[in-house]
């Protein structure tokens, strides 16, 4: 499939039932697969009976392809079991928003989802969340060899906020701040990246997000001089770190922690820039975005959305849960 732009795909979808058949090359190539029994087979196109639209529950006519599947005898169709199913939203606009979200390095806010498809700002933040729920990392590989970690603090400053919001807390989450802290780890072989928000920094943190993803006696950790590292090191294969303080950036020994350090200034950049805000509660789907995002980077716009919509199954998110 060739490299499409945003005019490209556009053109390719005027109609919803296009838009049906070309999401059908994305999920399934060649020959449908049954998303309740896990068949692939010659499965049964039920063509409508005017042969271009049918009615649905409520009355309403929909250019929704339909299957029905020569093994379990269940119908389905390419939404079924995946983030875009019960969205009254049309397939060509979810298609170009996911595109949009695919390919725009600094994200794109949901107000500008909204003016530009004709959304409602509540539908257009509830479709960027979904798409953002498909881009997590689930059950991914054990990192090994070499391992960058580093973190960063997310949110405005106290001082800046206004008397009634400003957090009453002392201390802080670390360090004297009451920022969020993101915690990054990136694989130096793969290049792929992995963060988490956790409450606060210390060792046992550190210990937590590190034994999650990553291979302890196979790992190289490549750390500033952070003490909470310290710890779980002991475990790993060895541990390199570079002094910040002393203005140390590389030694002999490790390149020190600038690839997370170039994804930091990234992610700080499109959340300051693009999103303005991103709440506590939401912030791990939105470090899901970036992560896969830059463990993408050398794949083309078009690879990056076929990768992301094989990612699309079982992960539907309700909305009633998301703003709980």
């Amino acid at each position: 499939m060739t490299n499409l732009t945003f005019g490209d795909l556009a053109r390719k979808i005027n109609s919803e039932a296009e838009a049906y058949a070309y999401l059908e090359t994305l999920r399934w190539a060649d020959k449908p697969v049954c998303p309740h029994c896990g068949s692939v087979s010659q499965h049964y196109f039920l063509k409508p009976v005017n042969g271009v639209s049918r009615k649905t529950r409520t009355g309403a006519q929909s250019q929704r392809r339909v299957w029905k599947c020569k093994d379990c005898r269940k119908q389905f169709s390419v939404l079924t079991g995946t983030i875009f199913r019960g969205s009254k939203i049309p397939l060509q606009t979810w298609l170009l928003v996911f595109f949009e979200m695919c390919c725009n390095k600094n994200g794109i806010a949901a107000r500008e989802i909204a003016r530009r498809y004709g959304v409602a700002p509540k539908t257009a933040w509830f479709m960027t969340q979904r798409i953002r729920e498909a881009m997590k990392c689930v059950n991914g590989p054990m990192f090994s060899g070499d391992v960058v970690a580093d973190e960063c603090y997310i949110g405005g400053d106290p001082k800046n906020m206004h008397a009634d919001r400003r957090p009453d807390r002392d201390g802080g989450k670390s360090s004297g701040t009451h920022k969020t802290p993101v915690m990054s780890l990136i694989d130096d072989d793969s290049g792929e990246a992995r963060s988490r928000a956790l409450t606060w920094v210390d060792s046992w943190s550190v210990r937590e997000m590190i034994r999650d993803n990553v291979d302890l006696p196979t790992t190289v950790l490549h750390t500033d001089s952070a003490k909470a590292y310290i710890p779980v090191a002991r475990d790993m294969a060895g541990h390199f770190a570079v002094n910040h303080e002393a203005g140390e950036y590389a030694t002999d020994k490790t390149k020190g922690t600038n690839k997370v350090e170039n994804f930091f200034s990234q992610l700080k950049r499109s959340i300051d820039g693009t999103h303005h805000h991103v709440s506590v509660a939401h912030l791990h789907r939105y470090l899901a975005e970036f992560d896969f995002r830059y463990t993408t980077r050398k794949l083309s716009d078009t690879q990056r959305m076929i990768l992301l919509m094989g990612q699309t199954p079982g992960r539907r998110l309700s909305y009633k849960p998301l703003t709980a």
